[in-house]
């Protein structure tokens, strides 16, 4: 007879989260649903560490750099910390919408190693619409691009925690999708984003007053509305959540975010 697990302690869930939202060096130590929900409740740390790491891209516009050119910066920071991973599942996941096949044979395609051209679209215009819309906010000035830039990321990594909520089945038996899917309580989750939020218009209200406040927080519930309507989708295609389906929720809900704090 087997020991039972203990409670994952929060550097479990940590590094879980770290371990699989980004490429940094951090060993998981846990594989199981106890870690898989202490870490997708830590998902927006390693969001938050990511937005920060990005905000370094500005860092070209103080050099004497053109908005342009800190903006690809800025957007080129989180491919590489994530290796990409995020952006190639939301290729995959355009891929199997776009084919309007049975969710069976989309879940095939969606798992092959090539991307489509349904993929290829979509990545090109989610990119191009991240750089226009840090390129317009560095224009603002540093802070507005680095601010967007940390708050994007952080909302994309929130919308994962919703994602993983108790009521969202796999659509596959195995991956890492499985294991995350369905993990995190949803009273856990909501109280989450609730803390993410109130930390983030604080956060932003210090810098840019009540507007910037009441502006960044309505842009990270844009963020977290469009990943939620992708993820009704993706649940009624494809039966449920993938990996790849993930990924595509982030990068919705970083652009969605982007493009919200343009306006206004």
């Amino acid at each position: 007879m087997s020991a039972p697990r203990s409670t994952p302690t929060a550097a479990d869930g940590i590094r879980f989260a770290f371990g699989t939202l980004t490429a940094l060096p951090v060993r998981v130590t846990r594989w199981d649903r106890e870690a898989a929900r202490a870490g997708m409740l830590a998902a927006p740390l390693a969001g938050l560490v990511v937005g920060l790491c990005a905000a370094v891209g500005g860092l070209l516009l103080l050099a004497g750099s053109g908005p342009l050119l800190a903006a690809v910066a800025t957007s080129a920071v989180p491919a590489a910390l994530t290796r990409g991973l995020h952006l190639d599942g939301l290729a995959d996941t355009a891929d199997g919408l776009g084919s309007a096949k049975p969710a069976e044979d989309a879940l095939r395609i969606m798992k092959r190693s090539d991307i489509g051209p349904f993929g290829v679209i979509t990545l090109l215009l989610v990119l191009l619409t991240q750089v226009a819309a840090l390129t317009e906010l560095y224009d603002e000035g540093w802070a507005y691009g680095a601010v967007a830039a940390t708050l994007a990321a952080v909302t994309a990594r929130l919308a994962l925690t919703l994602a993983a909520r108790t009521g969202v089945p796999p659509a596959r038996p195995d991956g890492l999708g499985a294991t995350v899917a369905g993990s995190v309580p949803p009273r856990a989750a909501l109280l989450t984003a609730l803390l993410v939020t109130a930390v983030s218009a604080a956060a932003c209200g210090g810098l840019f007053g009540a507007y910037g406040a009441l502006h960044h927080t309505l842009a990270l519930a844009a963020g977290l509305g469009a990943a939620q309507l992708l993820l009704t989708h993706c649940v009624r295609r494809f039966g449920g959540v993938t990996g790849d389906v993930f990924g595509g929720l982030a990068e919705t809900a970083a652009t969605a975010t982007l493009v919200v704090l343009t306006l206004g």
